[in-house]
């Protein structure tokens, strides 16, 4: 990892710590190598920030808006992170190339299907475009769900330190099962991914993805990771 990014990462790790209480333990269930899509909610910046620092020595990249490389601020910083910048509301194909060279590399590309913060926490419906990439490039997905820091604001006025809880699914793919791809299938493929974030949140959170007897795991293929049990000594 660049010497900058190193430092950079350092820094933001530190300040988050000092602003939010992180409770981002299960991180470590992430794989240590290899590409994987990890799909998350986006609540605000707050947790993108945690997932491209706690990860390290990782690499993480990700879609950003790409409005974001018209800050003075963002934009240095978002090429720190190797972000990948995408024009929402339409297919994006430059990006979905981006990415797709991303996971080439064995990188961690991070999704929010949702499109945009909804700030409290609430699902909304996602967006197919993470299945473009999931059967593009082939590549595992694993589902991030965090929470807690929908007040961070307010909590920061209070001098308070924002909670914000992690908590990480189990590795699948997407299986089409030999049927053709079409735009129902895509947005039932999304619905099932973002049913896998929901079960992971507390019920407030859930959002449109609530009834979580209506969640279906049919275009979604679970790997078994073994597990590693520590040595013990004779």
């Amino acid at each position: 990892m660049p010497l900058t990014k190193r430092l950079v990462n350092w820094f933001f790790r530190i300040l988050l710590g000092m602003l939010c209480r992180i409770d981002g333990k299960e991180l470590a269930k992430l794989p240590p190598n290899g590409p994987l899509i990890v799909v998350s909610n986006h609540i605000n910046i707050l947790e993108v920030a945690i997932l491209f620092t706690h990860v390290m020595p990782r690499r993480v990249s990700g879609y950003a808006k790409a409005e974001t490389w018209d800050s003075p601020f963002y934009a240095p910083l978002f090429d720190i992170w190797e972000a990948v910048p995408i024009r929402r509301g339409e297919l994006d194909m430059n990006a979905v190339r981006g990415a797709l060279d991303m996971l080439n590399q064995g990188v961690i590309f991070g999704i929010a299907p949702e499109g945009t913060r909804t700030h409290d926490g609430r699902l909304i419906r996602g967006k197919p475009g993470v299945v473009t990439l999931a059967l593009r490039s082939g590549a595992p997905i694993q589902v991030v769900a965090n929470f807690g820091h929908e007040n961070f604001a307010q909590d920061w006025k209070r001098l308070r330190r924002a909670p914000i809880k992690f908590s990480v699914g189990p590795i699948f793919y997407l299986d089409p099962r030999g049927e053709r791809v079409n735009g129902e299938m895509r947005q039932q493929m999304t619905d099932e991914i973002m049913y896998q974030i929901a079960t992971l949140l507390p019920e407030k959170y859930r959002g449109v993805y609530a009834d979580l007897d209506n969640a279906s795991t049919k275009y979604l293929r679970f790997v078994e990771v073994p597990e590693i049990v520590p040595e013990t000594s004779a």
